[in-house]
């Protein structure tokens, strides 16, 4: 995706519009947010379901539906969801958009510095 926004960048200061490559990358931005919308209704269907069932099936009283193994997989799978919603959403938060740039520039010195030594 970054690739894609970095051509289309360059194409835009040379004054090549090209709007395929506009088209193509709100596609897969829309795709991937209609991909995590689709994680959060599974994770609120499934989760509500297995709740819904284990406060049922509590026998001895509210204490069992409180214990940790009722809640970790809402635990985890909300982690797991976070993650997601952060790649989707606020990838820019941790990697801005000269993060890789940067990464790859400082990679390719540190290639130019072993092979001279």
């Amino acid at each position: 995706m970054e690739r894609l926004k970095r051509q289309l960048l360059k194409e835009s200061e040379m004054g090549n519009y090209n709007p395929d490559i506009r088209y193509d990358l709100a596609y897969k931005k829309v795709k991937r947010m209609k991909g995590f919308y689709v994680h959060v209704v599974v994770y609120v269907l499934v989760n509500s379901f297995l709740l819904i069932l284990s406060f049922n099936k509590s026998e001895v009283g509210v204490e069992n539906f409180w214990r940790w193994q009722t809640w970790n997989t809402v635990f985890f799978w909300g982690i797991g969801l976070i993650a997601h919603g952060v790649s989707v959403f606020g990838g820019h938060l941790i990697f801005n958009k000269d993060w890789e740039e940067r990464k790859i520039r400082e990679l390719i010195e540190k290639d130019k510095n072993i092979k001279e030594e």
